[in-house]
């Protein structure tokens, strides 16, 4: 039979860890985009009452999302509080990427978000996108020009105003992303490398 012969297409994978300060939205990023249930490692904090806010991240999140016909997206969300940043190293082996949350609505916490990139970037030469969350009622340009210089990012470093609660916003944020990593092996030396993404372009 003909259909004997149809070549099937190995299923990839790829890991992108999203990481950033405490409480800026990284499990709500994996949540809102997810296709399967998150696996979360979520625990009330030390001090104050259990409210959506008083919870964090302790050890990873993790979800999955189908980019394409035959690549999934597996995505590893990172402890916020520097108590754990132990397990960035871990999440960090073999990740495609990563997208770091900054949060707009704590200036004070792009300090702690420049410190997190850049432990990133000393593991691994790879593709980023940061995505400015909890942007109500602040100036789109503004914000973005200042948490650029706040992270001193360089400018081939995508970033993006975006409410991780809104799935069009975070899958713009992978969008992004994927584009980075196209660009990011355009620009590596020797032969061309066959992405295989599709759909992209």
């Amino acid at each position: 039979m003909a259909t004997q012969n149809i070549k099937r297409r190995r299923s990839r994978s790829a890991k992108l860890v999203v990481t950033g300060p405490f409480d800026a939205g990284k499990t709500t990023f994996i949540r809102t985009i997810s296709q399967m249930t998150v696996l979360s490692t979520e625990r009330d904090v030390s001090t104050g009452a259990s409210t959506p806010d008083s919870r964090t991240t302790v050890a990873m999140d993790f979800g999955r999302i189908t980019v394409d016909s035959d690549l999934a997206l597996h995505l590893y969300g990172t402890p916020g509080q520097q108590r754990f940043e132990f397990m960035w190293d871990i999440l960090a082996e073999g990740m495609l990427g990563f997208v770091l949350i900054a949060d707009a609505a704590r200036p004070e916490s792009l300090a702690e978000a420049r410190r997190i990139r850049q432990h990133f970037v000393d593991i691994a030469d790879v593709p980023s996108v940061v995505v400015i969350n909890k942007a109500d009622g602040q100036d789109p340009g503004t914000l973005l020009e200042e948490t650029r210089t706040g992270l001193g990012l360089p400018s081939r470093v995508p970033i993006l105003v975006a409410d991780v609660r809104e799935r069009d916003d975070v899958k713009a944020a992978l969008l992004t992303f994927l584009n980075a990593v196209l660009d990011h092996l355009r620009d590596q030396p020797g032969p061309s490398v066959a992405t295989g993404t599709g759909g992209t372009g």
